[in-house]
């Protein structure tokens, strides 16, 4: 899987639970070297985000990475390729080239990012003119004493929620099991295969393994599930022309049984795969911890020792 959608990825907490109005907010996307990269952004100064504030002099920096333009199947060719006439704001043949935040303008040929300038123009490292998606599903279980009770946080009093969480090899954070959208699949078939290749290690087992796997996935991957956030990310990839959105999906649980009898085994981009205790003392990278925080608190789950800190919608 392209899994590299996620060490870089920050999300600013503004207004996300309606994700069709977003305040977008860049600072990731602004941040130089580019990464993977010597190549600086041109410095965009913080009121000059906004495509709606006039800017004559800008003049940003043109840079695609040399893997993209080597034209793999996960990239798009180059604009002025002969042969190549995206649609953009629709479902382009395989490709979903629609924004999770509606439609985006196109000026000269290319999409411009919703959220602003950054300094860069053409694709960096992402595969795609406009959108690229990715998916980050959270798959959860309370925690359970010997007993099999549910465990409550002695100062919160809240149950303990626990996540399926890896630790990346490129960057050594832990993390949801996400990775990106492929052409023609559905989201909800990312969402399970990313997380059978990263947490469960499915590329390296049998088919028959691999049926088994898919047949008890099925039942929790098939029931109701949460669409914690769907949108824009702010994540230094960006670029004025390319950008990452994502739609993070709980998968929770209730009973334990499901992923009981599911062994956990970190394979493609992972170092490492656990149950993780959630609380706000978790390290992860800021996106994450985002979705995380919005999983406890449409759960009832604990998140926090200080009782201030809890957001009540």
């Amino acid at each position: 899987s392209n899994l590299s959608a996620s060490c870089w990825s920050r999300l600013h907490p503004v207004n996300m639970f309606n994700s069709y109005n977003v305040k977008f907010h860049h600072s990731k996307a602004l941040t130089s070297p580019y990464p993977g990269s010597h190549i600086e952004r041109s410095q965009v100064p913080e009121d000059k985000v906004g495509w709606l504030t006039e800017w004559k002099d800008y003049n940003p920096v043109e840079y695609t990475a040399k893997s993209v333009l080597a034209g793999p199947s996960w990239a798009d060719p180059q604009i002025n390729d002969e042969g190549f006439s995206p649609k953009f704001n629709e479902r382009d043949g395989e490709v979903e080239r629609k924004s999770l935040n509606g439609l985006y303008v196109v000026e000269n040929g290319r999409p411009r990012n919703p959220a602003g300038r950054t300094g860069l123009t053409g694709r960096g490292l992402l595969g795609r003119w406009g959108p690229n998606h990715a998916a980050d599903p959270v798959v959860t279980r309370w925690k359970r004493d010997g007993s099999g009770n549910k465990v409550a946080h002695p100062i919160s009093g809240k149950n303990i929620l626990q996540f399926v969480a890896i630790k990346r090899r490129d960057c050594g954070e832990w993390a949801i099991p996400g990775g990106m959208v492929d052409p023609g699949e559905k989201i909800t078939a990312t969402l399970k295969r990313e997380f059978e290749e990263e947490a469960l290690n499915s590329l390296q087992k049998s088919p028959e393994e691999k049926a088994k796997l898919d047949k008890q996935l099925q039942k929790l991957f098939s029931q109701e599930h949460l669409v914690v956030y769907r949108g824009y990310v702010d994540d230094p990839r960006n670029t004025d022309n390319a950008w990452m959105e994502t739609e993070a999906v709980n998968y929770h649980d209730e009973t334990g049984e499901t992923m009981d009898n599911l062994p956990l085994e970190a394979g493609d981009d992972a170092g490492v795969v656990k149950w993780v205790d959630i609380s706000e003392k978790l390290e992860l990278y800021a996106s994450h911890s985002y979705f995380i925080k919005l999983v406890t608190e449409k759960r009832g789950a604990h998140w926090s020792e200080d009782p201030g800190s809890e957001c009540h919608e």
